[in-house]
């Protein structure tokens, strides 16, 4: 069995705790990153893709507030990262 790290999401008062491996954030993480960081940059990435994923990867026609909502994630995933999600990706439309 690994080492593993426990982490606790709080949204709104409710709370969902997860463990993950440590040496996994080790590996992700840059010299002088919190644990926490790290999940939080694991997680910005993870919502950016997903969101990309809806508005231009599923079948149909993505509605209006679907388009908001990417576009706020993004937004958000480059004011993190000093990057565009096209840029980090290599992936853009």
């Amino acid at each position: 069995m690994v080492d593993s790290v426990s982490v606790t999401i709080d949204v709104d008062g409710e709370q969902e705790e997860i463990d993950l491996p440590s040496g996994l954030i080790d590996r992700l993480s840059e010299p002088g990153e919190s644990p926490a960081t790290v999940v939080a940059d694991v997680a910005v990435m993870a919502f950016a893709g997903r969101a990309h994923a809806l508005l231009h990867h599923t079948e149909g026609e993505p509605d209006e507030a679907m388009a908001e909502i990417e576009d706020d994630i993004m937004a958000t995933f480059e004011d993190r990262f000093g990057v565009t999600y096209a840029e980090a990706t290599g992936h853009a439309h």
